[in-house]
């Protein structure tokens, strides 16, 4: 695979900055902000826009929680109607990007727009994401036949990658990079897991197993197109420890290309919502040491703002400018 030793600048948590927009209704809902692509459209557009115009270079589309069976049961639309709503989300993030560029001609690149794949648990709506407790009763077909279809509905609508995230278990990842390289052997992708730990993916796997699996596993399909392996929606003091058990020990010439978009380090509580705002780190304080470790691609995850992209943009620039 490619080693890029550009660094990145990922956007952040997309229903954090669409609360900016759309008030706080959001979090519990049982389709997250993907119902709002088809509420409004409107809001989704100017959230990316708020992203870019803070210096992300990689902008996701609001499909993370959107698949067929979710607007079905909650939106109450058929296949092709749920399907051509996956497609209309894309366009929404194309739709930003073009009047960005309309209103940023000096632009020195052209932002990318990366297709949000998140995990089958979400579509559950019971948490599982964050325990990959699906993997020991739902059959890895089934799985891959639930990714197949949004999957291709998003590269239809035309996508510079895809972001496999929040990824759980190992099993999920597999059947993931299976399915990608099998159908769609030139589209670039990452691999991102969801950590319960600073050792362990969501579902237990060991975290540095589970990376080099990944890594090796797209090998054999002697393809250049898996950018990077990492984690995301992970509290930010999780991911140094992680990624010491991938590349502490490895010449910079040899690591594997990291990627991190952690949450702000703010706690989540049913009843309390998200609280502990005021103990968390800035996550540019971070992000020399993440990049030192090999991480190429930053941003940001659950309860980061476009300002914090801003920082984490900064700070990247300042890094970079010294290299």
């Amino acid at each position: 695979m490619t080693k890029d030793k550009k660094v990145y600048v990922i956007d952040g948590g997309f229903s954090t900055q669409l609360s900016v927009h759309v008030g706080n209704c959001v979090d519990g809902d049982e389709l997250w902000s993907a119902r709002f692509n088809f509420k409004n459209p409107a809001a989704v557009v100017q959230t990316h826009l708020d992203f870019l115009k803070s210096g992300a270079n990689i902008i996701l589309t609001n499909t993370y929680q959107a698949s067929v069976e979710g607007y079905k049961t909650y939106l109450q639309l058929d296949e092709d109607e749920s399907l051509d709503l996956i497609r209309k989300t894309v366009r929404l993030a194309h739709d930003a990007r073009n009047k960005f560029l309309a209103e940023n001609t000096q632009n020195a690149s052209t932002p990318l727009i990366a297709a949000s794949i998140g995990p089958y648990g979400a579509y559950l709506h019971d948490g599982s994401e964050y325990s990959g407790s699906y993997a020991e009763t739902v059959p890895a077909n089934t799985i891959k036949d639930w990714h197949r279809r949004r999957i291709a509905a998003c590269i239809e609508a035309g996508v510079d990658l895809l972001a496999v995230e929040t990824i759980p278990c190992l099993m999920e990842a597999e059947v993931l990079v299976d399915l990608i390289c099998h159908e769609y052997p030139s589209v670039k992708f990452w691999v991102s897991f969801q950590c319960k730990d600073n050792v362990h993916l969501a579902h237990g796997e060991d975290f540095s197993d589970a990376v080099n699996h990944i890594w090796n596993k797209v090998k054999e399909y002697k393809t250049e197109n898996l950018l990077a392996v990492g984690v995301n929606c992970v509290h930010p003091a999780n991911v140094t420890p992680l990624f010491k058990t991938v590349n502490e020990h490895v010449p910079i010439e040899d690591q594997l290309p990291l990627i991190v978009y952690p949450n702000s380090g703010e706690t989540y509580d049913v009843q309390k919502g998200w609280y502990g705002k005021e103990d968390c780190v800035p996550l540019e304080s971070y992000v020399p040491e993440w990049i030192s470790l090999g991480a190429r691609y930053i941003g940001g995850c659950c309860r980061t703002y476009a300002t914090d992209i801003q920082r984490i943009k900064n700070k990247v620039d300042e890094i970079c400018s010294k290299q």
